[in-house]
């Protein structure tokens, strides 16, 4: 029976080293994945992630120094796969704000709970860890700005100060939203959320 040196060796023959190292940094991405994403960050050790991976130790500090880099790469791997999803259904909705509302709220939602694992990365895992704490700051941020983005692309003559102000609420209620839906708090009819908070949004100011 062959051993696991020699069967890595003839996994590995012949494959360039670049290329080698991408697979196994995208299979312990994925083992992390699945451990934080169903057992929290204390199921996060570069020992449980080597042996889902099928890994030994060594190649994983081949790619991270530690575990708190290998949750960020987990997070922004997840955080990467929503913008893109975001952005297409963005762009289908065309410039009917009211669509474009309900289409990234929707998607927001339905992304994070359609694989469990991704709403626990993006947001309800590890507020305290330091590494995912500064990405999801980031992912906040960059979610104001696209916000503000939209908002000039469909109501070009609005205040920028006000623009500002309705972005970062829209986005603080967006995090808070999801937290509440992956919890189970607003129940499991979907449209009916996106609905509630989409009213929300679009519902005149009054003075």
């Amino acid at each position: 029976m062959a051993s696991d040196t020699e069967t890595a060796a003839t996994r590995w023959a012949g494959v360039p080293l670049t290329v080698r190292r991408g697979e196994r940094r995208a299979r312990l991405v994925e083992a992390a994945l699945e451990l934080f994403g169903t057992q929290g960050e204390a199921g996060v050790s570069v020992r449980a992630v080597c042996r889902a991976a099928a890994l030994h130790a060594r190649y994983f500090y081949e790619s991270f120094t530690d575990t708190g880099q290998l949750l960020g790469a987990v997070y922004d791997k997840v955080a990467a796969e929503l913008a893109e999803r975001l952005l297409a259904v963005l762009e289908a909705a065309g410039d009917d704000l009211a669509e474009r509302i309900r289409a990234g709220i929707r998607t927001v939602l339905d992304f994070s709970s359609a694989d469990p694992r991704r709403g626990r990365v993006l947001f309800t895992e590890a507020r305290a860890n330091p590494v995912l704490t500064a990405r999801r700051q980031a992912t906040q941020t960059a979610l104001m700005d696209a916000v503000l983005q939209q908002e000039t692309r469909t109501r070009p003559a609005t205040d920028p100060r006000l623009a500002r102000v309705g972005a970062a609420m829209f986005t603080g209620a967006m995090v808070e939203l999801a937290q509440q839906w992956l919890a189970g708090s607003l129940g499991d009819d979907l449209d009916a959320v996106v609905e509630h908070a989409a009213a929300l949004l679009l519902a005149p100011c009054v003075a």
